[in-house]
């Protein structure tokens, strides 16, 4: 007999790959990605950053960002590519090709 916990496992794999298949089969995978990235944005990034940045948006996998101080913006443009490996690292792929600090 098939332990109850097992089955809640299998179960809930299940339901995960449905999602992922579903949104695969509708195309919506890729936004449903960018949406999380740029919801993630204050976890992953931290608070301070966070509270100095405007609008964000992806666009032909370019992630836009406004930073509202320079010398964090500067201090960002030389950390892309560690910024780039949090977002893959937290999100379990490559979302973006280069990321525009504005």
């Amino acid at each position: 007999m098939k332990d109850p916990i097992d089955k809640r496992k299998s179960d809930i794999s299940s339901v995960q790959e449905a999602i992922g298949d579903l949104l695969n089969s509708y195309k919506l995978k890729g936004k449903f990605n960018e949406a999380r990235l740029i919801e993630g944005w204050p976890k992953m990034m931290g608070k301070t950053i966070a509270d100095r940045t405007g609008k964000i948006y992806i666009k032909n996998q370019v992630l836009f960002v406004e930073i509202l101080s320079a010398p964090l913006k500067q201090k960002l443009n030389h950390s892309k590519s560690k910024i780039m490996a949090i977002f893959e690292k937290e999100l379990g792929s490559k979302m973006i090709d280069e990321i525009i600090f504005y």
